[in-house]
């Protein structure tokens, strides 16, 4: 296996410097030989890291459907240990790295509770995630903060034994996994019509403090044609940074409040929650979001071919009888999230190679 200490970018270059860089400005730092290293930002991935992700996901997702190769996959990576440090609450992002890990015989630990840890005795979180660097081959970590991951990269990248750093969830700004399991489930379920090119695609909901919506807003850049909607009462509509990246990119948007207008008009919609977690003043508690509910009824006006999707936990955004439609792909999403993400730790591991020949050799 290479050595994965060599030719670390973030090595190189100063806190203060790099802290005054772009999220795109900062992406190349977080890569080594055009492939990740670290996944900290969605700006970071290019379209061909995308599709290859994306590929290497099915592989392994096939790969898994046998014994032979479940235990040729739990085979790849079982000299290594990854620590799960979440500091905030997750289901969906821990379980689907948890599961992950395990498919590919990663050794996982982790720590959710700071009340169990060192922290406790007023430890700084930098220096306990140093002490997880030298027992650990990888960090896997959500923290409340914005662009703490980034940090704890930096930190990392300058002693003696870095390792590679992914972001499940950084405060309020970016969710980068989350939007590669979305961006998988959207190639999934237009794979039969073009691929995501061309499409339509709403985000409804909470759009102001939703790190899903901000990480996928921008990957869809990568895709020509793509038309976005931002469908959200004013006080949660989409932040202006988000609109003048798009703007940037060239990319074409509509901003909304009518959801039913919209509903027609879409290949996919992304529902959301509120993320009243980051509303100190409760404001957005008493906000009346039934506007922006999909229910039963909002089906029969959906296109046929339309996908309904939702990063989950929902509340009462989405009627529970939706769930039975074909459309409804938020389930899938879920899967979906155990697939991409072992195709990223294959890649930040340099093994993908292996995945490529195991799976020639089962579809000659």
């Amino acid at each position: 296996m290479a050595n994965l200490y060599r030719d670390n970018p973030l090595s190189k270059i100063a806190w203060d410097a790099f802290q005054g860089l772009s999220a795109l400005e900062k992406g190349p730092y977080f890569q080594r030989e055009g492939k990740p290293y670290h996944a900290l930002v969605a700006q970071q991935f290019t379209r061909p890291v995308l599709d290859r992700l994306c590929d290497l996901a099915t592989q392994v997702r096939r790969i898994a459907k046998t014994r032979g190769g479940v235990l040729f996959l739990q085979d790849l990576l079982c000299e290594k240990r990854a620590m799960l440090y979440f500091t905030q609450p997750s289901t969906r992002t821990f379980l689907s790295f948890y599961a992950a890990c395990q498919l590919l015989g990663l050794n996982p630990a982790e720590v959710r509770d700071t009340t169990t840890s060192s922290e406790i005795k007023g430890e700084s979180p930098e220096d306990s995630i140093r002490t997880f660097s030298s027992f650990f081959d990888i960090l896997i970590m959500r923290h409340p903060a914005g662009g703490f991951a980034e940090r704890i990269a930096w930190l990392l990248s300058n002693t003696e034994r870095p390792v590679p750093v992914i972001n499940a969830g950084s405060g309020k700004d970016q969710h980068p996994t989350q939007a590669l399991l979305d961006i998988y489930t959207l190639q999934r379920s237009f794979e039969r019509r073009g691929g995501i090119e061309q499409k339509k695609i709403a985000f409804v909901g909470d759009l102001a403090r939703g790190r899903t919506v901000r990480s996928l807003a921008w990957l869809l850049t990568l895709y020509p044609g793509v038309r976005q909607y931002f469908v959200a009462p004013p006080s949660l509509q989409i932040g202006d940074d988000i609109l003048a990246a798009l703007d940037r990119a060239g990319m074409a948007y509509e901003i909304s409040s009518d959801l039913q207008k919209i509903i027609p008009e879409v290949d996919a919609i992304y529902m959301t929650r509120i993320q009243d977690e980051w509303d100190v003043a409760h404001e957005s508690r008493d906000l009346d979001t039934s506007r922006y509910h999909f229910r039963v009824a909002d089906l029969a006006r959906l296109p046929a071919d339309a996908v309904i999707m939702h990063p989950l936990p929902r509340r009462r955004e989405i009627e529970p009888g939706v769930d039975g439609d074909p459309r409804a792909m938020y389930w899938r999403q879920v899967r979906n999230g155990m697939w991409i993400r072992a195709a990223l730790l294959l890649t930040v591991f340099e093994r993908e190679r292996e995945i490529e020949r195991y799976y020639q050799d089962l579809t000659s």
